[in-house]
């Protein structure tokens, strides 16, 4: 009984120390939403209609373009658009030039090694559809799949 009275001492002292010190579970290591709140989120398209539409000159369009700017709006974040093959915008979001990368990607993607990947957020028949963060940005990884929960209920 005098055990369990310490462990749970110990366990509230810990998150008052943590509370104190203004630390974040799940984290950002790079502080990528703590950027972007009242901020500019760097997303990144690809074509694959009817999820994401590029036209030339014009900011993206689409259902993964919409909820992604619902998403900045809740953070307070502009959007800031990249257009791109999946390719080169994978590439930008593992060097950090990107915050997301959005396109119709399905939870079996091959994208998987270089960013993590939201749970399926919606269901196109068979087709699971996810999006992807950088990679150890958990925070925003966190806090879009609430968004993505509550928008999917």
């Amino acid at each position: 009984m005098v055990r369990g009275h310490i462990t749970l001492a110990a366990v509230a002292a810990l998150a008052v120390l943590l509370t104190g010190c203004s630390i974040h579970i799940p984290a950002d290591p790079h502080g990528t939403l703590d950027r972007a709140q009242g901020g500019v989120l760097r997303v990144g398209a690809t074509e694959n209609p009817p999820w994401v539409e590029v036209d030339e000159g014009t900011e993206p369009t689409g259902s993964e373009v919409d909820l992604v700017d619902e998403f900045a709006d809740g953070q307070g974040a502009d959007v800031e658009w990249t257009t791109g093959s999946e390719a080169v915008l994978m590439d930008a979001l593992d060097r950090g030039e990107l915050d997301m990368v959005v396109g119709g990607f399905l939870d079996d993607t091959p994208w998987a090694e270089k960013g993590a990947v939201t749970f399926p957020y919606t269901a196109d028949g068979p087709d699971k559809h996810v999006m992807i963060v950088r990679m150890g940005e958990n925070r925003l990884l966190v806090t879009l799949e609430e968004f993505l929960y509550e928008e999917a209920s």
